[in-house]
């Protein structure tokens, strides 16, 4: 049985549910369409299933420009309102340089390098740090 979340999701991006955190792979490039699709898809899926945690995977992504990291931004906005939080794992350094270059510093998001360590982060938070902290990557 899969844990696809099959209800509002686009063909495009696949959001998993791994326990209590909802997991999207980004591969290639990512249209506007698809970018605001997927915004919707996750905003729903939060809502529908109760989950704790957002990672997305942005390690296929070569490019971000600055609508798909303000819909990054969006996104880790609508899943906080919704009681969740939101990890980018996987950034290349040249999307890092961008991100800085084009001044975006996407509030309210976390990152990891890996999607592993992503979840780490969700769900294995120090609950002493308070609602929506999540402790400093170490490694």
């Amino acid at each position: 049985m899969s844990d696809r979340l099959q209800h509002g999701v686009t063909s495009h991006v696949p959001v998993l549910r791994l326990g209590e955190v909802l997991l999207v792979t980004l591969q290639g490039d990512l249209h506007d369409s698809d970018a605001q699709q997927l915004q919707q898809d996750i905003c729903e899926a939060v809502a529908n299933s109760g989950v704790t945690g957002v990672v997305i995977d942005i390690s296929g992504v070569e490019i971000v420009d600055s609508f798909l990291g303000r819909v990054l931004a969006e996104i880790a906005a609508n899943a906080s309102l919704l009681a969740a939080r939101t990890v980018v794992a996987g950034m290349r350094p040249a999307v890092a340089i961008t991100l800085v270059e084009l001044g975006l510093t996407l509030p309210g998001l976390r990152t990891a390098l890996t999607t592993e360590a992503a979840m780490e982060l969700l769900t294995h938070h120090d609950p002493a740090a308070g609602r929506g902290r999540l402790p400093q990557e170490h490694g």
